[in-house]
């Protein structure tokens, strides 16, 4: 029986060590953040390393999230300011002009008639039109009540009791393009200067549902302008007026952080939302893994532009090294607070490491196993 238990001994020594070197789905904390070095300091000779690590706390989120932002889709938008109800006349816009005269011996209607119809009065490129008896008059840049009252007096002098009736069919000025991720993309007309951003998206049928945090895009002559759909939706401060000519897309959003090693899932997520914490990451990915992760160790690995990099202490102006290493505490409220407010940046790696009690687990389970065995 002493041999026997001698023997079994033995195994479970053997297999607590293999146990310890054994493939992980996991570094160990110490491995994953086991510094190289790469240069020697001229100073003193001591190793320089290739990457910087901060814990994630109340102390140190101001300077951590002052550091330059690798998000470079943040584009500038335009506040809604609202405009007069009117729509304005345009080169392109085709009018329709009806004069209402009560003369016996009109000179615009044939005898027996009251009204002249004057169909597909195009506006042209200089913004006039051709009206008889009074030549070219400029209407471009006019309502159309003002446009009217001012064709009215033009006539007076030749048609003392006309009456203008007027109305506008938009041209291509007076329209604005809703290019995808619509139901009804096409092109809409403007029916005054007062439509804005998401009147025009329901007139297209809305947004697509199949689209992952909808980005608008929107293209004002030679500028681009970008809000994410919620933003509009929670901000009616942010509803744009649309413009003619204007271009609008809605596109997902591209932006994603991974999630390796000890977590539910190891994969890659869109951002669902404009803003991600580390909490909202730790959610979408389905948190870590309960048998295996260290809740003490959860990393976020990024990596900085050469630019935003500053030698000397560390400031609010960016970091010291272009790899930086953040380290969450999960067990402490303040890691718990802090991580609810530490943004994550597109490409960024959340990494839950494993933790030493899940390698002891399987040595005492392999050593239960063992002895039952040996007995």
């Amino acid at each position: 029986m002493n041999v026997i238990m001698r023997t079994a001994l033995l195994t479970v020594l053997t297999a607590g060590l293999a146990a310890c070197n054994a493939p992980r789905g996991a570094g160990f904390q110490s491995e994953v953040l086991a510094a190289s070095s790469t240069q020697v300091s001229d100073v003193d000779g001591t190793p320089v390393y290739d990457f910087s690590v901060f814990s994630v706390t109340r102390d140190s989120l101001p300077v951590l999230q002052a550091w330059p932002s690798n998000n470079t889709d943040r584009m500038s938008w335009i506040s809604h300011q609202a405009q007069p109800q009117s729509m304005i006349i345009t080169p392109g816009d085709t009018l329709a002009i009806t004069i209402w005269d009560a003369e016996e011996n009109s000179l615009l209607t044939a005898p027996g008639q009251r009204v002249a119809q004057l169909q597909n009065v195009k506006v042209g490129p200089d913004g006039r039109i051709f009206l008889p008896f009074v030549g070219n008059m400029r209407v471009s840049g006019m309502a159309p009540d003002t446009a009217r009252t001012r064709i009215q007096e033009m006539l007076v002098n030749t048609v003392p009791s006309a009456q203008v009736q007027l109305s506008v069919d938009p041209g291509r000025a007076n329209t604005a393009n809703l290019v995808s991720g619509v139901r009804a993309p096409g092109v809409y007309p403007l029916p005054d200067r007062n439509v804005s951003l998401l009147t025009l998206l329901s007139l297209g049928g809305g947004v697509n549902d199949a689209l992952p945090n909808p980005q608008v895009r929107l293209f004002r002559g030679n500028r681009s302008y970008g809000i994410g759909l919620n933003r509009l939706f929670d901000d009616p401060s942010l509803d744009t007026v649309i413009q003619g000519g204007d271009r609008v897309l809605i596109e997902a959003d591209d932006r994603y952080f991974l999630s390796l090693g000890a977590t539910t899932t190891e994969s890659l997520h869109v951002f669902p939302k404009d803003e991600v914490t580390a909490l909202d990451a730790l959610a979408i990915i389905g948190g870590v893994n309960d048998a295996r992760a260290n809740p003490q160790a959860i990393l976020v690995l990024r990596e900085y532009a050469a630019a935003d990099t500053v030698a000397g202490p560390v400031s609010s102006a960016g970091p010291p090294q272009e790899r930086v290493v953040f380290t969450i505490d999960l067990t402490s409220a303040d890691g718990l607070f802090s991580a609810g407010k530490f943004q994550i940046q597109p490409g960024d790696l959340v990494y839950a490491t494993e933790s030493p009690l899940g390698a002891t687990a399987s040595v005492i389970g392999l050593a239960g196993a063992t002895l039952g065995l040996a007995n």
